[in-house]
C-alpha cells in the first residue's frame, strides 16, 4: 500500500538537509586538510611537521566546522520560529484578511477563484497555521533543518574527510609528497562526487567535475604558496 510518507521516502528532496550537511563537511575536510598538507609539504623537510599541521588542521577544522552549521542552522530556526508566532498572531488578530491571502496563494498556483477559496476554507478550519506556514512562508517537515544534526554531520564529514590526507602524510615519502597528496585527494573528490550526486539522483560527471577542478585549483594555489615561501620549516 502507497502511503505519502512511502511516497516522500522514493524522492531525493527529503535527503536534502543532511546530504549538503555532509557533502559540504566531507569536501571541505578533503580540500582544506590537503591543500594545508601540500602547502607544508613543499617547504618541509620533516614528515613530523607535516604531520602536526595535518593534525592540528583536522582537528581545528572539524570543530570550526560543526561548530558554524550549529550557528548557521540554529539562526535559520530562530528566523523560522520567528515567522511561525507571527503568523500565529496575524491569524489570531486578522482571520479573514488571512484567509484571502491563503486563497489567493491557491488561485495563483493554479486553481479557479471558486476551488481556491474552497479549499482555503477547509485548510483553515482543518489547520489554519498549519496551512500558513507550509504555503505562506514555505516552511515545512521536510525543508526545516536541525541544528544538532547538521553539526554533527558536518563535523564527522570533515574529520572522514581531513583523515584520507593525514593517512598520506603518515605513509607517503616525504620526498614529493606533495604529489602524492594531489593525486590521492583528486581520487578521494571523485568519490565524493559520484557517491553524492548518486545519493541526491543528480548528474555524476557535472558533481564530479565541479569538486575536482575546485579541489585542484585550491590545491594549486596552496602549493604555490609553500613554492614562493620556499623556506625549510
Amino acid at each position: 500500500m502507497i502511503t505519502i510518507d512511502n511516497y516522500l521516502d522514493n524522492h531525493y528532496i527529503g535527503r536534502s538537509n543532511w546530504l549538503r550537511a555532509v557533502v559540504l563537511g566531507a569536501n571541505d575536510g578533503i580540500i582544506s586538510v590537503a591543500s594545508l598538507s601540500i602547502g607544508i609539504a613543499t617547504a618541509a623537510t620533516s614528515r613530523e611537521t607535516i604531520i602536526l599541521a595535518t593534525t592540528a588542521g583536522v582537528v581545528a577544522g572539524a570543530l570550526s566546522m560543526a561548530a558554524g552549521e550549529y550557528v548557521s542552522v540554529s539562526s535559520q530556526t530562530d528566523i523560522e520560529q520567528a515567522d511561525i508566532k507571527r503568523e500565529a498572531q496575524e491569524l489570531k488578530d486578522y482571520p479573514e484578511n488571512e484567509l484571502k491571502i491563503l486563497s489567493q496563494i491557491y488561485e495563483r498556483r493554479g486553481l479557479t477563484k471558486e476551488t481556491a477559496q474552497q479549499v482555503a476554507k477547509e485548510l483553515t478550519e482543518h489547520d489554519a497555521l498549519g496551512a500558513h506556514v507550509r504555503d505562506e512562508l514555505g516552511i515545512n517537515e521536510i525543508t526545516q533543518a536541525n541544528p544538532i544534526q547538521a553539526a554533527l554531520a558536518s563535523g564527522a564529514a570533515f574529520t572522514a574527510g581531513g583523515l584520507l590526507p593525514l593517512i598520506v602524510a603518515l605513509l607517503a615519502p616525504v620526498k614529493q609528497m606533495e604529489y602524492y597528496l594531489y593525486a590521492f585527494t583528486i581520487v578521494s573528490l571523485v568519490l565524493l562526487g559520484a557517491t553524492s550526486a548518486k545519493t541526491g539522483g543528480s548528474s555524476i560527471t557535472k558533481a564530479v567535475l565541479r569538486i575536482v577542478i575546485w579541489g585542484t585549483i585550491a590545491m594549486g594555489l596552496s602549493a604555490f604558496v609553500g613554492y614562493l615561501f620556499g623556506v625549510n620549516v
